[in-house]
């Protein structure tokens, strides 16, 4: 019975492999969302008193440069370290990474 089960997960694994790459780009975007607000949030405390034009600037290099070269850089990593998976554990970290994300902006938003 657990045999069966590993296998069916890992015939899973196996679909989504050649996906990885769009995976890990979802999954290095959805953690950026999920955590920009916050990373805003202590950016806008400690520009507070400062000119608009300061303000306006470190908005656009973080959201615009910083997350973008976030993305770039981390997506290639993260798609290598599923890639480098085996199928079962890859469909089972790939499953409780979404979970785990959506569980955390559902927590975040109602606070």
């Amino acid at each position: 019975m657990f045999d069966q089960l590993v296998a069916i997960i890992g015939h899973l694994g196996n679909i989504l492999r050649p996906w990885s790459f769009d995976i890990a780009t979802a999954m290095v975007v959805c953690l950026i969302l999920v955590f920009s607000a916050d990373v805003n949030r202590i950016l806008r405390r400690h520009l507070l008193g400062h000119s608009f034009i300061l303000r306006t600037f470190v908005f656009i290099i973080v959201n615009a440069f910083g997350y973008g070269l976030l993305i770039v850089k981390a997506t290639p990593w993260v798609a290598r370290q599923i890639v480098g998976m085996p199928s079962h554990w890859m469909f089972l970290l790939i499953v409780a990474m979404f979970i785990f994300i959506g569980y955390w902006a559902q927590r975040n938003s109602q606070a």
